[in-house]
């Protein structure tokens, strides 16, 4: 079907998000798993609530817009979770694999940021202002996580990840040194 029309485009990109939420409540309870980090792990699962209610403003759009929300698979986060999959697959320190976490968790955020930020304006152009209200909702959410997300990082878990190399690297220079005699 050839898309003709801003609202085609509109609907197109909010199947698009519609999946791409969708695929996120599915990951983001074994992102909760894998964090150590009690605070990473509560982040998780609050923005697992607020996914939810993501999903519920999206299907109240497409049932104002007497539009299915199925129907569109959204590559990029299919690539972002896989992405986020090998990694947790990854033998890995558990504050480094915090720290990995936090990146690949942010790199959704800001596909989310992006698109919410295009549907608001979409909306907002075609009359649809409760919509854009929705949208922009959603959109703040995404910013809020995605600020907690970098807080978390700079704050502790970025420094616990690097403190776990030096102390490699100090345990390496305590070593004697192999096979040299007196």
């Amino acid at each position: 079907m050839k898309m003709e029309t801003l609202q085609e485009l509109y609907v197109e990109q909010l199947k698009d998000i519609y999946d791409a939420e969708n695929q996120l409540m599915k990951a983001l309870p074994k992102m909760a798993k894998e964090a150590s980090n009690e605070e990473l792990k509560a982040a998780f699962e609050h923005h697992l609530e607020q996914t939810e209610e993501q999903i519920s403003r999206l299907d109240k759009i497409f049932e104002e817009l007497g539009e299915k929300s199925k129907g569109h698979k959204c590559k990029a986060m299919a690539g972002l979770v896989e992405e986020g999959k090998e990694l947790m697959e990854e033998d890995a320190d558990p504050d480094v694999m915090d720290a990995g976490l936090i990146c690949a968790a942010q790199k959704v955020e800001h596909y989310e940021i992006a698109t919410y930020g295009c549907l608001r304006t979409y909306a907002e152009m075609l009359g649809f202002d409760e919509q854009a209200d929705l949208l922009q909702e959603s959109l703040d959410e995404e910013k809020d996580t995605d600020e907690n997300l970098t807080e978390l990082a700079v704050s502790c878990i970025n420094l616990e990840a690097e403190e776990g190399e030096e102390e490699e690297e100090d345990e390496e220079t305590e070593k004697p040194a192999r096979g040299r005699g007196k």
